[in-house]
């Protein structure tokens, strides 16, 4: 679905991401991790158009549509939630997500008359049930608690249709009890979807109990990648992110 092919971003002297080749399956479920600075979120801005790369390609259902504009690039089925919930603040709920629909279907004029397309409507409170927030439709989108927020930015997200979404920190700022509900809604989100699904997390606990495959990116380069039980006990994840009790701790 996904080929990220030698893929280079520099900022000055700094290289963000360097020579990174990825392949993610159809249908797929996996985790970014790695250290602060690693490279993790300017890799998802080169994905979804929010930068140009310097060199290498971004193979997308087998077009390349690398250095394609953050508009093209959703048109295209790509989709991304951010670290700050990215939202309509003056909207509630119910208006932001259907608003998010006129636009996808670019039926943008009905924002001019009060949101009046039936079927956005009725599409935005299908996905309101999927993420349980059927309660909070008519509150105002500033208004709502940290946990929601990060919710309705992941559903407007969903909104667009994407067959690739991009999930930067879904769980960043969130409580014990938040953190899990978000992860149990995204796995969820996942099964019923069956879009390939790619998530930066830095809760091992997190990445080590849904994803399928971990990759590990360090200093912009691919440090390793596989399945949780490989990454867990791999050496150079230890020494360079996970730390030499990591193991312990998760026994």
């Amino acid at each position: 679905m996904l080929k990220i092919e030698h893929l280079t971003k520099s900022f000055g002297g700094v290289v963000a991401t360097n020579d990174v080749s990825l392949h993610f399956q159809p249908a797929s479920l996996s985790a970014i991790i790695g250290p602060n600075g690693a490279g993790k979120t300017t890799f998802f801005n080169l994905i979804t158009g929010g930068l140009r790369p310097d060199s290498g390609r971004i193979i997308f259902d087998g077009e390349d549509i690398t250095g394609f504009d953050a508009l093209t690039t959703v048109r295209r089925g790509i989709g991304r939630a951010f670290q700050v919930a990215n939202l309509f603040p003056e909207f509630t709920v119910r208006e932001s997500l259907t608003a998010a629909v006129l636009s996808h279907r670019q039926q943008s004029a009905h924002l001019l008359v009060q949101f009046s397309a039936v079927e956005a409507r009725t599409r935005a409170d299908q996905i309101m049930e999927m993420f349980d927030l059927q309660e909070r439709a008519g509150v105002v989108s500033r208004n709502l608690s940290h946990g929601d927020q990060k919710l309705l930015d992941i559903a407007l997200a969903l909104a667009l249709d994407p067959r690739v979404l991009l999930l930067d920190e879904p769980t960043a700022g969130m409580g014990p009890e938040e953190r899990w509900k978000m992860i149990d809604m995204i796995y969820k989100l996942w099964e019923d979807e069956r879009m390939t699904l790619i998530f930066i997390e830095h809760d091992m606990d997190i990445v080590f109990r849904i994803a399928q495959t971990v990759r590990v990116l360090c200093y912009g380069q691919v440090l390793a990648e596989g399945a949780p039980e490989e990454i867990r006990s791999n050496p150079d994840v230890i020494k360079a992110y996970l730390g030499e009790n990591f193991e312990k701790i998760a026994q």
